[in-house]
């Protein structure tokens, strides 16, 4: 004698599965379905938030343009102290790209008025704030210019090292400048290791290569 579920094929037992638990298949379709419109309005109100944090940047980059040749100016001091704080109210508030231009203008600010210190202290911040963005290696090299400028040549050595470690158009210039402060700190082998690391890879860089490759040969004949 057959069983109940013998007299059904596939379909009707299917179709009385539905039947059965209709209530509770209709609810999970609800939260599936309310899950998927929060997060299209999340990643909806996340792009507004990005682009107009983007935008308050830009006004931000504006009044720094505008002062940036009278940045050493006595009379314009006012003005660079309140840029300087709205710039740093808003890097604190915001990460990725827009936190981590904000950080890279004031350490602008910083470098055109030669406070060294502060400058790298800013570099270091926007690099953290715009960590895996293209920005990060952009903003270690000039922290490594900042360091330089102070004479912390281990600093600027680590910094440069950080910069060159990406694929960016200043990373066999930032490589170079790690073999350039060896050689300043006598470290011959580390600038050998360094010239030799940017000719093999960076085998594209014509004027960096020879470069680096006259520093090899004047660093040999000299040992």
């Amino acid at each position: 004698m057959s069983t109940t579920a013998e007299k059904y094929g596939l379909s009707e037992r299917i179709a009385v599965f539905i039947q059965n638990r209709r209530k509770p298949l209709v609810l999970c379709f609800g939260v599936i379905v309310l899950a998927a419109v929060c997060v299209v309005a999340a990643l909806g109100i996340t792009g507004v938030l990005r682009k107009n944090a983007l935008a308050a940047v830009e006004e931000l980059d504006g009044r720094y343009e505008a002062l940036r040749f009278n940045i050493s100016d006595g009379s314009k001091e006012e003005e660079v102290n309140v840029l300087l704080e709205d710039l740093g109210a808003f890097a604190r508030k915001n990460r990725g790209l827009a936190g981590g231009r904000a950080w890279a203008l004031t350490a602008s600010v910083y470098a055109d008025k030669k406070e060294w210190v502060e400058a790298e202290q800013a570099w270091i911040k926007a690099a953290e704030s715009a960590s895996k963005t293209y920005f990060e290696p952009i903003v270690f090299f000039h922290a490594g210019r900042a360091a330089e400028e102070q004479g912390n040549i281990d600093a600027a050595i680590t910094h440069y090292a950080k910069s060159a470690s990406f694929s960016f158009p200043s990373a066999a210039r930032a490589q170079f400048s790690v073999g350039r402060l060896e050689e300043k700190k006598n470290n011959t082998e580390a600038a050998l290791e360094a010239y030799r690391t940017l000719v093999s890879k960076f085998p594209f860089e014509t004027t960096w290569i020879n470069m680096a490759r006259t520093r090899i040969i004047v660093l040999q004949l000299n040992k």
